[in-house]
């Protein structure tokens, strides 16, 4: 249920401009894939939506991009709001909170699954001595250089190279957009192909943005 501030913020929303359209007759257009509509309704709600996400998630990064899932999953739902159920506004924001707390569900996940990794290393091959120490250090610089990564670009990291998903596999099961995907990673890689580099260690990672 929406909280009493949440009713209040609601109730002083539904009081629109005279001449615009209401938030039920843009639910309409998006229905009837009105792009226009979906940028009407973000640019009236974003201020309202962004404190909703907010309450549930610390980071300004996380929720900047859960408000960019949260109307992605707007025009993909838009079917099934229903007018006669209630207003467009309550059913934006129940969806909002949904997504955000699908999120902080996901990085529990994520620490857990890095938890057991760091509890459980894989056997690693034998090398030489050299090989041993240059191996070691480079697995060090890797660990800190992942542990600075915003959790967005950690994440992406991890479907990525731990779990082998492609750009638009990662994009499908998040839910986030590709375009976003791509960035995150490209930002990440970044960061950690210098930090290799910067070892003398080229290889896979010197190429990775590439």
């Amino acid at each position: 249920m929406l909280h009493s501030f949440d009713h209040q913020t609601l109730t002083n929303r539904h009081i629109t401009i005279t001449g615009e359209p209401t938030d039920e007759t843009l639910m309409a257009r998006i229905q009837a894939r009105d792009d226009k509509a979906i940028a009407i309704l973000y640019r009236r709600h974003t201020p309202l939506l962004r404190a909703v996400i907010r309450r549930i998630l610390n980071n300004d990064c996380d929720v900047d991009d859960q408000l960019q899932v949260v109307f992605l999953e707007v025009w993909r739902q838009a079917a099934h709001y229903d007018e006669k159920k209630g207003k467009a506004l309550g059913w934006i924001v129940t969806l909002a909170r949904r997504r955000a707390i699908d999120k902080v569900r996901s990085m529990q996940t994520y620490s857990r699954a890095q938890e057991r990794l760091r509890e459980e290393p894989e056997p690693a091959p034998h090398l030489g001595a050299d090989e041993e120490v240059a191996a070691t250090d480079t697995a060090k610089i890797f660990s800190r250089v992942i542990a600075t990564l915003p959790v967005p670009q950690r994440e992406a990291l991890d479907f990525a190279f731990y779990r082998g998903f492609s750009h638009r596999e990662i994009a499908a099961h998040t839910g986030i957009p590709l375009g976003t995907i791509k960035t995150r990673l490209e930002l990440a890689l970044r960061k950690v192909r210098t930090a290799i580099v910067a070892l003398g260690g080229v290889g896979e990672w010197a190429y990775a943005t590439e």
